[in-house]
């Protein structure tokens, strides 16, 4: 583009809308794309524009609107919508409860190229239908289109490769069995207060629990309840109680004689410091630490939602819990809106 007196500018097509405010009245008086007349001028002054900026023909430039228009097509989401622009940028909106993805190394690739900014919510995020999840938009009114064409290709690079730039994914129906450990719960003398809290926890989740049971300080009884589950059909498993590192805690050592592979146990997060995390085949397996009970958010609600995703945890994905791994404990809990579980 290229700025031009506005009694020179007559034939030329505007690039950028000239806003004005008289009488009550504040709009575009002109918008982009017109053509100016001789008319136009006298108004044009009379709202204090002496120049104007005007589209220079083959000069490699694209406008702020198309440019938003262009980073929406290439990041389309599953489960999301983009905005009209306004203001030059674009929103991604969820239209549905998910986990939110964002492949960050490309976001600070792209973000790197120049004029061009992209802002999302986290990594990881659980978001509610409605959310905003992410804002499109160039620096200056106008860029050099090759800005937009390299995001383009680093885009459609990592999309073929199977890591689009963001995602949202929907959460998936699980089957819950509840394992409960402790011979003081087993033989009554104190109360579970174990399966209240995940009961609450589920409503939150596509969830449907298949039992809950619990069990004295017996490896072969707690190895065998599991297995009660999973032939319920249990693709989630819920273990508590005997997750320290005593030698008479017996969980993590009948989650490994079911044949299941253990991810980590211990992560680098508090409360839920002891958390384990393991597989069997497809089955999701927690083993969840005592403070889930007398706290309202530990590292078990930040992994619920990768679970009820679909994906599946990796060693890598516990490790990164350690930068936001410290929970503030905030007299008022407002997680997820706050610094706990960014991975």
């Amino acid at each position: 583009m290229k700025k031009v007196r506005v009694q020179d500018a007559v034939g030329m097509t505007l690039c950028h809308d000239i806003t004005a405010m008289r009488d009550g009245f504040k709009g575009a008086a002109f918008k982009r794309g017109h053509v100016i007349r001789e008319e136009d001028i006298e108004e044009m002054l009379d709202i204090g524009k002496r120049t104007v900026f005007i589209w220079e023909e083959n000069a490699g430039e694209i406008h702020e609107e198309d440019c938003a228009l262009r980073m929406a097509a290439m990041a389309p989401v599953k489960n999301a919508h983009y905005t009209d622009v306004s203001e030059g940028k674009v929103l991604l909106m969820a239209d549905q409860r998910g986990m939110f993805r964002v492949n960050t190394d490309l976001l600070r690739r792209i973000n790197s190229i120049g004029d061009i900014t992209i802002a999302t919510l986290p990594d990881h995020y659980p978001a509610e239908a409605g959310a905003r999840l992410a804002s499109m938009r160039i620096v200056p009114l106008v860029t050099k289109e090759e800005q937009i064409i390299e995001a383009e290709r680093l885009s459609r690079e990592a999309e073929a490769a199977g890591n689009p730039l963001l995602d949202l994914l929907p959460y998936q129906n699980r089957k819950i069995g509840v394992i409960i450990t402790g011979s003081e719960v087993y033989s009554g003398r104190i109360k579970d207060k174990f399966e209240p809290v995940v009961r609450a926890k589920m409503k939150h989740f596509p969830a449907e629990i298949v039992g809950v049971t619990i069990c004295d300080d017996d490896l072969d009884m707690i190895i065998q309840a599991a297995k009660a589950h999973l032939a319920k059909g249990a693709d989630f498993l819920i273990f508590t109680g005997g997750m320290s590192v005593d030698p008479d805690d017996l969980t993590p050592t009948a989650i490994r004689g079911l044949g299941a592979e253990i991810i980590s146990h211990g992560v680098p997060a508090q409360p839920g410091n002891m958390t384990l995390v393991a597989y069997l085949e497809d089955v999701a397996i927690l083993g969840v630490p005592g403070a889930a009970i007398s706290l309202p958010t530990t590292i078990f609600d930040v992994l619920l939602p990768q679970i009820f995703a679909g994906e599946r945890i990796s060693k890598e994905d516990l490790i990164r819990l350690g930068d936001g791994g410290l929970c503030q404990m905030c007299k008022s809990c407002h997680w997820p809106n706050c610094t706990f579980g960014r991975y």
